[in-house]
């Protein structure tokens, strides 16, 4: 691997004698690794080992996955560097909290976050790249929680619409990228000796926008995928100068370096940074830093703006009518065991239906790709479950499964329908489920399960 000239001479005066194995490090091969889901039924029953895990994630575990196995698919396991995996290791999240992913997609710590919190509290993650979003989305929507919403939106207008709010928020800083040259050696072609410094500029004003959000007493969890001073020890040093904020010690673990004071002014609190180097950590380069906001309270909450009478504003949500009430409850109780969700905290987008309860905060105004959890969809006179709604359940919320085998999922997630030969059950709705994993929803008619996976996700074979 060749690194840009003003890179090497950059980290060879910063690291000196570690400069040469710090190299070295950055051209041994990449490490991967995986997090099995507790959100799933018997969520280590997968075909994948399990016999090497990450000392500082309970749910990690070295080794590759394919994205195309029913594990993947069904939510049981994402892929994720090690590294990334103690990001929200060190939040300590626990149930009920009220937690931004400011900086979210592709998704790893927001899929993390959202099992910690184990469909307790609520989760806002958010992507201002449009695209980004879109597979943020998904890979949500596999892990089968049913307590995030997903944004669309700028830092800026959210801090505009929602105050002194979460009690803790992630922001996994859009950075130089230095620590991904092993996994990802394209990330060079950006870097020049300036970048880092642009990027630093970038990560204050996002940083700005999420100390708005913060609710007093909150967590500021801080991190990038970079090695550069300027946008990890500087950043914290510049927090610590201009907010209310303390650093809390991070563990280490076996490998686990501290930041460095130097880089910051001789500051000694920066000991209890974290710094993660290829050569000498089994993962990528990270840095990542824990802050305690010390405020007292203040008034905090989303704001609510007078409506523009002249103006004709389109509310997010709107009330079920007489006709999408009867419909979901009669489904509800045709299909499941039990009730699933309070029928108030239930409210329509156009004719999707969303989990969504009052408690959660307003985001009139605000772009987003999911407002809430999405149940299903209204059509003539008939309701469709939501693929996601399939992953969310388990075995035990309802009698109405279908095993088939791995062949027949196969042929399933490709787009395809299921004859059943000699398995007779009644025409109507059912979840599929294969190899103890529920997979989708599918309607059989007189003996074939119609293929409702979606399009966008089905696999080329």
């Amino acid at each position: 691997m060749k690194f840009p000239v003003d890179f090497k001479e950059k980290y060879i005066n910063l690291l000196g004698d570690d400069a040469p194995a710090f190299f070295e490090g950055l051209q041994t091969e990449a490490i991967k690794a995986f997090r099995v889901n507790p959100l799933k039924e018997n969520y280590k029953n997968i075909e994948y080992p399990l016999d090497s895990p990450v000392p500082y994630v309970s749910t990690g575990y070295y080794g590759s996955v394919s994205g195309k196995s029913l594990e993947h698919q069904t939510g049981y396991v994402y892929s994720q560097e090690p590294s990334a995996m103690y990001v929200a290791e060190v939040g300590d999240i626990q149930p009920n909290e009220v937690i931004l992913d400011l900086c979210a997609a592709p998704g790893g710590k927001s899929t993390q976050i959202a099992t910690k919190l184990d469909n307790k509290g609520l989760l806002v993650t958010n992507e201002i790249n449009r695209k980004r979003a879109g597979i943020l989305a998904e890979n949500i929507e596999r892990i089968g929680a049913k307590n995030v919403v997903i944004l669309n939106e700028s830092p800026q207008k959210i801090a505009q619409k929602i105050t002194n709010y979460f009690d803790k928020i992630f922001v996994d800083a859009p950075c130089s990228g230095e620590g991904m040259f092993r996994k990802d050696p394209d990330a060079m072609k950006y870097w020049h000796k300036d970048y880092p410094a642009e990027c630093a500029t970038r990560q204050r004003e996002i940083l700005t926008e999420a100390m708005k959000m913060l609710k007093p007493g909150g967590e500021l969890i801080y991190s990038t995928c970079t090695f550069a001073p300027e946008e990890d020890e500087q950043i914290i040093e510049w927090l610590l100068k201009n907010y209310e904020l303390e650093l809390v010690p991070i563990k280490k673990y076996d490998g686990m370096d501290s930041g460095f004071p130097a880089f910051a002014d001789n500051n000694p609190e920066m000991e209890k940074t974290v710094r993660l180097f290829p050569h000498h950590f089994k993962g990528e380069g990270h840095f990542i830093a824990r802050l305690k906001d010390k405020r007292e309270s203040v008034n905090s909450g989303v704001k609510i703006e007078k409506r523009n009478k002249k103006k004709k504003e389109k509310l997010v949500f709107r009330n079920l009518n007489k006709e999408e009430t009867k419909l979901w409850i009669d489904f509800e109780n045709a299909t499941f065991s039990h009730q699933l969700f309070d029928i108030g905290d239930l409210s329509c987008w156009g004719d999707k239906l969303f989990y969504y309860p009052s408690s959660w905060p307003n985001i009139q105004n605000l772009k987003f790709i999911k407002p809430g959890f999405q149940v299903g969809v209204f059509k003539k006179r008939r309701f469709e479950p939501a693929y996601g709604l399939a992953l969310a359940i388990k075995s035990t919320d309802t009698q109405k499964i279908i095993d088939v085998t791995q062949d027949e999922w196969e042929n399933y997630v490709s787009g395809n329908i299921i004859s059943l030969t000699e398995r007779k059950s009644k025409n109507g709705w059912y979840a599929l489920r294969c190899n103890g994993h529920i997979f989708g929803f599918s309607k059989l008619v007189n003996g074939t399960l119609k293929n409702f996976f979606p399009k966008g996700l089905r696999f080329n074979r």
